[in-house]
């Protein structure tokens, strides 16, 4: 993938993460990017050390994956604020 489709990737992921998790979330449409980007890379490479398979172009599994990811950084965040 792009660039810039790694970008709506992590923009899909990130909001997806924030509506999920209750609460208020931090900063705005470039924060929900950020937090999306870095959550499929994390889920990405807990995934791949699972043996889940590796991630792989845009599908429901991948934006899953970076879901989690992004769920699982996002409260890391809550949690050091």
């Amino acid at each position: 993938m792009g660039v810039l489709s790694w970008v709506l990737f992590g923009l899909i992921a990130g909001a997806l993460a924030r509506m999920v998790m209750p609460g208020r979330a931090p900063g705005g449409l470039v924060v929900t990017t950020v937090i999306g980007i870095l959550g499929a890379v994390i889920g990405g490479w807990i995934g791949t050390q699972l043996g889940w398979g590796s991630v792989q172009g845009f599908d429901l599994r991948s934006l899953g994956i970076a879901v989690l990811g992004a769920l699982a950084f996002l409260t890391a965040i809550r949690l050091l604020r």
